[in-house]
């Protein structure tokens, strides 16, 4: 962490195990509509901002609900996870900690609501370590663009040199990594399949925060 002077996080499936749900609401969204979930559609969903996703998904299947039915659909049937199931990846808090002890200022960039993050938080007692938390809706485009990160940073008063990011998504760690921050691959089940891709185009790739407990550096 030389010359580190702002950690940016990521949410889901970085600091939190929720990637669960958002792939039961797919499932149970689309099949409720008769529609079979695929491949194609869940790696396009990865790194889409909320409404995005919702355009997305009833451009792709001509859904009769508009847009913003369709969010709040989906925002009613995670809510009741997020709120009470969804828990912080083992080790983070310590870490989110260990990080304020050292004076570096923490930041969130993700693409969720705070509808569900923020309960979420609460829940797991982080929500006071964060001294921003910004949303990709804030800055209008998804992960495979830098914006949200340089829009974190800015908020944390720290030039991009002086930022690490932490992501579970090959876009998240291409984009912050293009405009000069380190970068952090956080594994995570649901991208298991892009290991070696987060791997060869981050800095560090982590398996657990309890790693970087270990490391006293």
């Amino acid at each position: 962490m030389k010359d580190i002077k702002a950690a940016i996080f990521d949410f889901d499936g970085t600091l939190v195990d929720s990637m669960y749900v958002w792939s039961k609401v797919d499932e149970d969204f689309l099949s409720e509509r008769g529609i079979m979930v695929t491949k194609e559609y869940t790696d396009k969903m990865r790194s889409m901002f909320f409404e995005t996703a919702a355009v997305y998904t009833k451009e792709t299947y001509g859904l009769s609900e508009s847009v913003e039915e369709i969010m709040q659909i989906w925002l009613d049937m995670a809510h009741s996870e997020y709120s009470g199931n969804v828990r912080v990846k083992p080790y983070a808090r310590q870490y989110l900690e260990k990080l304020k002890k050292s004076g570096i200022r923490l930041g969130m960039a993700t693409s969720n609501n705070p509808y569900l993050l923020m309960p979420c938080l609460d829940n797991n007692k982080i929500s006071g370590m964060f001294d921003c938390i910004c949303y990709t809706s804030e800055v209008g485009v998804n992960k495979s663009n830098p914006d949200i990160y340089l829009y974190t940073a800015e908020k944390l008063g720290a030039k991009p040199g002086e930022c690490v990011v932490f992501e579970d998504i090959i876009e998240g760690i291409k984009s912050s990594s293009s405009v000069g921050m380190k970068t952090v691959a956080v594994y995570d089940p649901a991208n298991e399949a892009y290991t070696e891709d987060l791997k060869a185009f981050s800095d560090l790739f982590i398996y657990s925060y309890e790693e970087l407990l270990k490391n006293t550096d």
